[in-house]
């Protein structure tokens, strides 16, 4: 199971009226992704960046069989929510929330967000889909209210099948996310300029 371990950066939670939760992929560290705030419009914000335990969020791919990422998956899934709550106790509301994951921890955002559906800040995946060997739809619920959702990735990916990001941009605007889909051809496993500059554009600039 996971430890509870937070990185935090950016405004005090106290003082802030907006918080970004980042969530680092495989192998990565809440540092890692702490330190792409530096290239987002976040000045304001309270930046909090958990971190997974063993820095992986669930053992298998995302495309495996749920039960063989238990219970790594549940706890992962329970840190962000304990995350959320943590910032709703100190006065700031799922409406002034912010995602933001890369790979695995892109997977993760969207599961947590799409079974917890309601009107956040806003939401970016860079290279990720809903989990499991099958899209569970009963797992989804909720209204997303127009909330604003980027989701980008490349094709091909290594680790991430492009139809996966498709049914899962599918999904989330049925449940009334205001969903932006980019795929770039061949671009690779990574975050690119252009990807921050819409993230910028799309997500963070939202009045």
């Amino acid at each position: 199971m996971h430890q509870k371990k937070i990185i935090t950066s950016g405004k005090k939670i106290s003082e802030a009226e907006k918080a970004l939760i980042m969530i680092h992929g495989r192998g990565g560290s809440a540092e890692d992704i702490l330190s792409l705030s530096t290239h987002l419009d976040v000045k304001d914000f309270a930046l909090l960046a958990p971190q997974a335990t063993n820095h992986s969020w669930y053992p298998q791919s995302f495309l495996a069989v749920p039960a063989q990422n238990e219970p790594w998956l549940s706890s992962a899934l329970q840190v962000l929510n304990d995350t959320v709550i943590e910032l709703i106790a100190n006065g700031i509301g799922k409406e002034n929330i912010f995602f933001l994951g890369f790979s695995q921890g892109a997977c993760l955002t969207l599961e947590y967000v799409s079974r917890n559906a309601t009107k956040y800040a806003g939401v970016v995946a860079f290279t990720g889909g809903l989990i499991g060997d099958k899209i569970y739809t009963d797992n989804y619920s909720g209204d997303f209210n127009n909330t604003p959702v980027f989701i980008c990735t490349s094709n091909p990916d290594p680790h991430v099948p492009v139809e996966r990001v498709q049914s899962t941009s599918v999904i989330l605007k049925d449940m009334n996310a205001d969903v932006t889909l980019n795929i770039y051809n061949n671009m690779g496993h990574t975050i690119s300029q252009e990807e921050i500059n819409l993230v910028n554009e799309i997500i963070f600039n939202v009045k």
